[in-house]
């Protein structure tokens, strides 16, 4: 995670890794995308790999297609 993506999740509350890897990455980005201008997709990648404890695009790599239907099911959800 670089200073932007902390700096957004410092107005969220988060702090530490420790506050990121209490949370589901799925809410967060949700709940932050809409109040974020230009936020992609590789945010949440990025929260994911911190979590996990590896690279974004070893997440983005290996999981796109999971993490994309996860998504679609939410956003389905909510509409």
């Amino acid at each position: 995670m670089g200073p932007k993506s902390w700096a957004v999740l410092e107005r969220a509350g988060i702090r530490s890794l420790d506050e990121l890897k209490a949370v589901d990455a799925f809410a967060l980005y949700a709940r932050l995308k809409p109040l974020t201008p230009g936020m992609s997709i590789n945010f949440l990648y990025g929260v994911l790999a911190a979590q996990e404890g590896t690279h974004w695009l070893t997440v983005q790599r290996e999981r796109r297609t999971e993490i994309l239907l996860r998504l679609d099911g939410m956003w389905s959800r909510s509409s």
